[in-house]
């Protein structure tokens, strides 16, 4: 007698291997240069008033988790409060959305995640074909670098600050990287708010996005964004009560 057809237990994630460093065709391990930690040093100065700054936003591990990039990228689970974080930051400031993930991926999060009736005030949304990777290691396990160079460099971007008509330009000081990476962010480490990996379980007890919404309102505060990190960096803490949105 055939025995009954039982269903295939899932297939568990596939676990990562480290991520190698990239080739100097692909731009290398970057490092502060001697000008960006000379200019932190100065104490952080409050504005009298708030201004735009630009948010480079992470996606995974940041806003949202997808347990099994590999075998399913498309099962994305948002992260407590995203809704209501994207939809403050991206109403009041420019946020350039930018991932390491392969661009049609990205797109896919990125209608996942965002409102739809906000996704036309976004400053871009940039997948993996923005790290200047070389040919080889474009879809090799190679560790990626925001530098926000590329970003400064960018005229879309730059046509996003409020003020470019009369000269006003994006750079250390008004600009902020939020992700769950530090190594991403060697280039320019006091332009980072690094929160902690978001990842599945315990979900009703992160409250870390609405605390990167109040800490992010003290940054538009600052005439020097670099400068305030580096003397504030931020902390999330169970003991920080966050003002909700």
């Amino acid at each position: 007698m055939v025995p009954p057809l039982t269903a295939l237990p899932p297939r568990p994630p596939r676990k990562k291997s480290p991520k190698r460093a990239p080739s100097l065709a692909s731009g290398g391990v970057p490092t502060p240069t001697e000008s960006y930690l000379s200019q932190t040093l100065t104490p952080p100065e409050r504005l009298p008033n708030a201004r735009q700054i630009l948010i480079v936003l992470d996606l995974n591990g940041t806003v949202l988790h997808r347990p099994d990039a590999v075998n399913n990228p498309k099962d994305a689970r948002p992260r407590p409060h995203a809704k209501e974080f994207l939809t403050y930051i991206i109403s009041t400031f420019p946020v350039l959305v930018w991932s390491s993930s392969m661009p049609h991926n990205v797109d896919r999060l990125t209608q996942s995640i965002v409102p739809s009736n906000l996704r036309h005030k976004l400053a871009g949304v940039w997948g993996r074909d923005r790290f200047g990777l070389a040919q080889d290691q474009y879809r090799a396990n190679v560790q990626c670098y925001k530098r926000l160079t590329t970003v400064w460099d960018s005229e879309a971007v730059q046509r996003m600050h409020p003020d470019y008509e009369r000269g006003g330009r994006w750079d250390q000081t008004n600009t902020v990287l939020v992700d769950d990476s530090a190594e991403k962010a060697r280039a320019q480490p006091f332009n980072l708010v690094e929160v902690p990996e978001f990842a599945s379980g315990r979900e009703e007890e992160d409250i870390i996005l609405p605390q990167v919404h109040d800490y992010i309102n003290e940054l538009s505060c600052q005439e020097d964004i670099s400068r305030y990190i580096r003397a504030n960096p931020f902390k999330g803490s169970d003991q920080w009560k966050p003002q909700f949105f």
